[in-house]
């Protein structure tokens, strides 16, 4: 075995420019397929990371009557805060929010706005709970970049917000922009305007209800919850998951076509050299090899291809990857526009995992590549090949 990879080496040195276009050519198949993999993961990484620190936090309890994509069901979506987890509650490690359907009246239009009752001392959310610990004479409120672009609202600034409350009658108040946050999560900021938790039960004469809750811990054992529909974070992340897949799907066409280029130049390599090199073939069984042992050298050689070109990619490829993962991909669009947690600026994170797999994945590829066109060797008379003729 080493003797053939000896040989093998030899072989391809001796090749030239021939070889290194090849190995060239499969580097680069090695380098876009990692930093795109990358790219996936660290979107995959970055959309969960936001969406706990901004919207569900370790997972949540809704309301069995809550629906996110309607809503007119919040006018019916709150119950009082169960008994079983009061403690936890008061712990700090579940947090209750109150949702009610409003609008807000930004320089006289007119916009509707989910309010949110939110404590001002909660830890779970990496939100600014904090400055709604302000005494004023009206509101306070925090709202998302995304709402305060389209209502063109800065911090400090007044307008009137209105609601209906558990009677049915509509109310309206003024509210003040205490901070504006920043986030990847387009459900955490649209439409959305954040208030006390203790104002929000006192305005809509709700006192003690929520309509979801959220845990820290997602890792603990849940108990259902009459009334409540348990949500674990893995389903609320479910969404991202698919759009993942979804687009690794789509990615697997170019990697087809970058594998495909890349296995043609190996494998018109292979079928060239078998038809130039029958001498070598002749001399090769002449002096004692079995033909599978010439198959193999050829096989060899053919996939030390890879190996060069895994050596070639690092050479070049671990600056441009480590650069990329410093200073991310900046989407060409507002990547607000697609509506879920996706950042403006991905950052590729890279796993040894996906290095290795990547790896083996070109390196099995190229020696089936490799082997087919060299099982013709076995079929060669010796006496034919050192005359430079095929049977």
């Amino acid at each position: 075995m080493w003797l053939a990879i000896k040989l093998a080496y030899r072989n391809l040195i001796g090749a030239g420019l021939r070889t290194w276009l090849n190995v060239l050519v499969l580097s680069f198949s090695f380098v876009v397929i990692i930093w795109l993999k990358g790219v996936m993961t660290g979107w995959d990484h970055q959309a969960k990371t936001d969406m706990t620190n901004y919207e569900i936090g370790g997972g949540q309890y809704w309301h069995e009557a809550y629906d996110p994509f309607d809503p007119l069901s919040l006018y019916d979506s709150h119950a009082p805060i169960p008994e079983a987890v009061r403690a936890e509650v008061q712990a700090g490690d579940m947090e209750p929010m109150l949702f009610l359907q409003g609008h807000i009246f930004p320089q006289g239009r007119m916009m509707p706005a989910i309010i949110k009752g939110i404590k001002p001392d909660q830890s779970i959310f990496k939100l600014p709970a904090a400055s709604l610990d302000t005494v004023t004479d009206a509101i306070p409120a925090f709202i998302g970049a995304m709402m305060a672009t389209s209502s063109r609202l800065e911090v400090g600034d007044r307008t009137t917000i209105r609601w209906r409350d558990a009677n049915g009658t509509f109310d309206a108040a003024e509210i003040l922009i205490t901070a504006i946050f920043h986030s990847n999560v387009p459900s955490a900021e649209a439409a959305q305007v954040y208030i006390p938790l203790e104002k929000l039960w006192d305005i809509s004469l709700l006192e003690g209800e929520a309509t979801v809750l959220t845990f820290r811990d997602s890792e603990a054992e849940r108990a259902e919850l009459s009334g409540w529909v348990l949500k674990p974070k893995k389903l609320l992340t479910k969404s991202v998951d698919d759009m993942i897949k979804t687009k690794n799907a789509g990615q697997s066409v170019l990697y087809g076509i970058l594998l495909l280029l890349a296995m043609l130049a190996i494998f018109d390599t292979q079928v060239l050299s078998i038809f130039r090199r029958q001498k070598e073939i002749g001399t090769y069984i002449a002096l004692g090899y079995t033909r599978k042992e010439v198959v193999g050298l050829f096989t060899v050689e053919g996939t030390m291809h890879a190996v060069l070109a895994a050596v070639v990619s690092a050479a070049y490829g671990l600056p441009f990857l480590a650069w990329q993962a410093r200073v991310g991909w900046t989407m060409p669009i507002d990547a607000s526009q697609f509506g879920m947690a996706m950042a403006q600026t991905l950052y590729p994170v890279y796993s040894v995992g996906l290095v290795i797999s990547t790896v083996l994945i070109l390196t099995v590829t190229t020696a089936i590549v490799s082997y087919v066109p060299s099982r013709k060797i076995a079929k060669m008379s010796p006496t034919e090949a050192l005359r430079g003729k095929l049977q």
